[in-house]
């Protein structure tokens, strides 16, 4: 009877101490949020262990919070690494990554950034300027231009190039101009202009 008694005192003293030095109990969220994530492919890891591949955000931002499906324990320490990233993420900057938990461990920040392709085209019988325009980005055109190009468009993104104003005594028409960006350049937009 005495050495049941030993037991559960030794069998509770074990479960105390291991409560103490944060063994196993596994309650703590380790997460935090991830930006520039449009397609599948984001996998990250903690300390090299289970991968975790982090869902499309179903907003269309690119934005989500996430939390790792295992649990860790008070005072474990956490190392959060991207494993792989989708084919339109260009590298992945990490803040706040690595520690060891007390607490919900909740400010982890990944941000992302996407591929960019080139969009150029070419310009003939252009007699005086004009300015072209992608979304925000504005480009002046000068007279007798062959040329021009816009700012870089992500991967993935929609373009659509047109005419701000036509210039003096001409109309100039666009080919081309409008698309989703792919993994390559595009340099086949046309601007042809006529008296």
């Amino acid at each position: 009877m005495k050495s049941s008694y030993l037991r559960a005192s030794a069998a509770l003293a074990c479960a105390v101490l291991l409560t103490a030095c944060g063994g196993g109990d596994g309650q703590l969220l380790l997460g935090g949020q991830i930006s520039g994530v449009t397609k599948p492919g984001m996998v990250l890891t903690n300390n090299g262990g289970s991968d975790y591949e982090i869902p499309v955000p179903s907003n269309g931002t690119g934005v989500t919070t996430f939390f790792f499906p295992t649990r860790i324990s008070s005072d474990d320490k956490y190392d959060v690494r991207v494993k792989s990233t989708p084919t339109n993420v260009d590298k992945c900057e990490l803040f706040q990554n690595t520690g060891r938990a007390g607490f919900d461990v909740t400010t982890i920040q990944i941000a992302c950034t996407f591929k960019t392709q080139a969009l150029t085209g070419t310009v003939s019988n252009l007699k005086s300027d004009l300015v072209v325009v992608n979304g925000s980005d504005r480009v002046p055109v000068p007279a007798g231009a062959t040329t021009f190009a816009m700012a870089r468009v992500a991967q993935d993104a929609p373009y659509g190039v047109s005419i701000l104003a036509n210039p003096a005594g001409q109309s100039c028409t666009i080919a081309n101009g409008v698309g989703i960006m792919g993994p390559a350049d595009v340099n086949n937009v046309t601007i042809t202009c006529a008296p």
